[in-house]
């Protein structure tokens, strides 16, 4: 059922909709910059759980094995290109770049139609104690076979 909600993986690229609502944006009913940022964190979280992901599985497995764990943006590079408005509907688009042992380069585009709107590498980085640990292995193997190439 969630399907739907959680976009899909085609290509090797994840792909999910998502309506621009009144709170999206600013007064000019353009969407407010920072926006942009979550409708990303939505399309990795979404991108993840279509990997065959189980996060609560996954959180566990975490915290056996590095308790006080966490992912973490490390970095993230992101222009923005054309406005998103009220109503329209845009594709958040989320691929691997690069699939290191403690980190995952992403890439990500917001599209609406043909117009790429915004572009953005982000670097995702699993901690624990404050210091890197290598991703979990079955999610690094999932990710490593929908990697482009630069």
């Amino acid at each position: 059922m969630t399907a739907a909600l959680d976009g899909e993986i085609r290509d090797g690229r994840h792909q999910m909709q998502v309506r621009v609502y009144f709170e999206d944006t600013d007064s000019g009913q353009i969407v407010y910059h920072a926006n942009f940022l979550r409708f990303m964190e939505r399309g990795r979280t979404n991108y993840l759980r279509l990997l065959g992901t189980n996060q609560h599985a996954l959180l566990q497995e975490a915290r056996n094995d590095a308790p006080g764990f966490a992912f973490v943006v490390r970095s993230m590079t992101i222009e923005f290109l054309k406005p998103a408005v009220l109503d329209d509907v845009l594709d958040v688009v989320t691929l691997p770049q690069e699939v290191r042992g403690a980190s995952v380069t992403l890439l990500q585009e917001c599209r609406r139609a043909d117009d790429l709107l915004v572009t953005a590498r982000v670097r995702v980085a699993f901690i624990s104690g404050g210091k890197g640990q290598r991703i979990p292995k079955a999610l690094r193997l999932a990710m490593e076979g929908h990697r482009i190439t630069p």
